[in-house]
């Protein structure tokens, strides 16, 4: 008897990083955007290291985050100017990451920022994904992608053209605005950082500034203001060290002129018919040392 065995077709395995696209092709929006990812990269880098002495976190730059399987592939990512992630590893067996896959990793970042180059309606849509009867797929907004799906628990939006700043928090599973704190910086408690603006030069830009600063209000340096820190301590160290070198070489040079004035006045004063010890016990010197200078 001939025993007949269906075959079982499996699904395919869900794409990694490598298999999708990592651009979508379009243009960064403006000449501020690569700086300003810099900036925050560079200068929250010693916080992160505190946090993670294994290394273990990824910050992405304008990077896509797939969320969902669509054709072409491109569709179903967003790309946030900045965004960064814990406790994964910065790179995958030993590769660049090219993208961040939520459905082989599961991690959301922990906060994901916009740099808006218009009003900012794009990084506020909150439009659902939808699905007509005929099969026609709605554009989810991009809030909405961060709000319910991908469930970031801090999300900035930064409106470049007129220095805007909003934050929201994920609470009961909708983001809620934060306040401004005394200092005028928006918390992010899980980091131990503040997010707000700053007025200042980068990299021959002078405007706002998206920055860090710490929870006691110290901002957080790039590697240049460090350096220019380090030079600046270096040199009044060095001042001090000269200021404390020229104060013993004048308390020396009194000490001696005291001494000398003092050895001066032996021979005048025995002159005047005091004995060696009345002058030593004047003059705060030794009975020999008199005796020496005076010429007994």
């Amino acid at each position: 008897m001939t025993t007949s065995v269906n075959r079982v077709v499996l699904p395919p395995a869900f794409p990694d990083h490598t298999q999708l696209p990592e651009s979508d092709g379009t243009f960064v929006k403006n000449f501020q955007e690569h700086p300003q990812s810099l900036i925050l990269t560079d200068s929250i880098g010693q916080i992160l290291q505190q946090r993670h002495p294994d290394g273990q976190y990824a910050i992405g730059q304008d990077c896509g985050i797939y969320w969902r399987e669509t054709e072409p592939p491109e569709q179903g990512a967003e790309a946030p100017d900045w965004f960064y992630v814990p406790n994964v590893p910065p790179n995958i067996d030993g590769q660049i990451r090219r993208s961040y896959v939520l459905w082989r990793e599961h991690i959301a970042p922990l906060i994901a920022l916009e740099f808006a180059s218009g009003n900012g309606d794009e990084e506020r849509d909150r439009t659902p994904l939808s699905r007509t009867e005929e099969g026609v797929v709605t554009k989810p907004g991009k809030f909405w992608v961060y709000e319910r799906v991908m469930r970031i628990p801090y999300y900035g939006i930064y409106q470049v053209n007129n220095g805007r700043l909003e934050v929201y928090r994920l609470i009961d599973g909708y983001y809620q605005l934060l306040e401004l704190n005394q200092r005028g910086h928006f918390p992010i408690a899980p980091l131990g950082v503040e997010l707000g603006l700053w007025q200042g030069s980068y990299q021959n830009q002078t405007m706002l500034w998206l920055r860090w600063w710490d929870e006691e209000g110290n901002l957080l340096l790039i590697g240049d203001e460090r350096a220019e820190l380090e030079r600046l301590r270096g040199e009044q160290q060095r001042e001090r060290a000269e200021q404390e070198r020229l104060r013993a070489e004048s308390a020396e040079l009194a000490r001696q002129t005291e001494f000398q004035a003092r050895r001066d006045a032996i021979p005048r004063l025995l002159g005047m018919g005091l004995s060696a010890e009345q002058v030593a016990e004047a003059l705060g010197l030794s009975v020999e040392e008199v005796r020496e200078d005076g010429g007994e």
